[in-house]
């Protein structure tokens, strides 16, 4: 890039949350049959997950009844309010006005309808009508980095802020009782949570941390490995244990490339944003590049205290690395998704 497209602004919202032994103790633990039961619990026990949220509580209300429709239509309730108070965070840490906003774009895998978020919120926000909008679906977990890629270039090349909304509401998939005791559901169910976070990008040098460079890898050849299936009842998960071993052979060589191209090597990177699709995948990403521990406290800090909140997650780990009391001068993040795809983006101080 020429020019710098800076995240000056980052915004969060989260629907009530609560602990993983309740939801465990509270519904899961009597809805799997009696033969899975077991193996259901170890793995909430070991998801590294303590607290995560939701915008519609299994505790208060099980949807994993509904119809795609219904689920659908309560997804448009919920993701509306949800998203509109993380972007106006957003707009307030970068002294943003919406109506400043050139490019808006939106990522969300858990959900669809038109009118969509990109359309509603720029409107009850009062974004110009001639803002440009872009809505990112169904690329799973990584889509934060890619749609990141995206409004820094537009920032670049148009010299205009632009924002970015995560909008993830993965609990209202609950599924069936019959498909939930299949062993990738209840990893899918002891894992995921919902949130919204946003980013503004604006041009120049303001205070921030600049988007040097966004990359990706896909390995097709293990395209089924992870899948998101659109069924009659809801968003399916597939999840293949031999994902963190795709992962272990890839990641090393596309961030040795990225920052090679940059004249860095991994020990010139001071914050971490892994992805924690759960505990094994920061488990191969340390041992791959050879962290400590305080290198990805940060990624297991906020799958225990959030969950895996799809495309959202990476920038909920962005915010508490910048909101450290030395605040890192080179992140890198890491996310993981369909493809099987890796992508890495690097961040530095402006």
């Amino acid at each position: 890039m020429s020019g710098n497209a800076t995240i000056s602004g980052l915004g969060i919202a989260l629907p009530p949350s609560a602990t993983q032994e309740d939801l465990w103790n509270g519904f899961f633990a009597d809805r799997f049959p009696s033969e899975r039961r077991a193996l259901a619990k170890r793995i909430f026990e070991h998801s590294g997950v303590i607290t995560r949220q939701s915008v519609v509580s299994p505790l208060i209300e099980d949807v994993s009844d509904w119809s795609t429709e219904r689920r659908m239509l309560r997804y448009q309730a919920e993701a509306v309010p949800l998203g509109k108070e993380a972007v106006e965070r957003a707009l307030t840490d970068a002294g943003v006005k919406a109506g400043d906003i050139g490019l808006f774009a939106v990522c969300s895998c858990t959900g669809y309808a038109t009118p969509g978020l990109d359309i509603l919120l720029a409107r009850d926000l009062g974004m110009s009508a001639s803002v440009q909008r872009l809505f990112v679906g169904h690329m799973g977990c990584y889509a934060a980095l890619p749609g990141l890629g995206t409004v820094s270039d537009y920032v670049v090349a148009r010299g205009r802020p632009a924002l970015l909304l995560c909008a993830e509401l993965p609990t209202l998939h609950l599924q069936p009782p019959g498909i939930r005791a299949d062993f990738q559901q209840i990893v899918s169910h002891a894992l995921f949570a919902d949130a919204a976070t946003a980013v503004v990008v604006t041009p120049g040098d303001a205070p921030g941390h600049a988007v040097r460079e966004v990359a990706a890898v896909t390995d097709a050849t293990k395209a089924d490995y992870m899948t998101w299936d659109v069924t009659d009842q809801g968003f399916r998960m597939g999840l293949s244990p031999r994902v963190p071993a795709v992962l272990s052979v890839h990641v090393r060589p596309l961030v040795d490339d990225l920052l090679a191209r940059h004249g860095l090597t991994i020990g010139d990177v001071d914050g971490w944003a892994v992805h924690p699709g759960g505990p094994k995948i920061v488990d191969v990403v340390q041992e791959r590049l050879e962290l400590d521990d305080a290198a990805v406290s940060a990624s297991r800090d906020v799958l225990a205290a959030y969950g895996n909140c799809s495309s959202a997650t990476v920038l909920l780990i962005v915010d508490a690395l910048r909101r450290r009391p030395s605040p890192p001068n080179r992140i890198l993040v890491l996310a993981f998704g369909p493809g099987l795809t890796l992508y890495a983006t690097l961040l530095e101080h402006s």
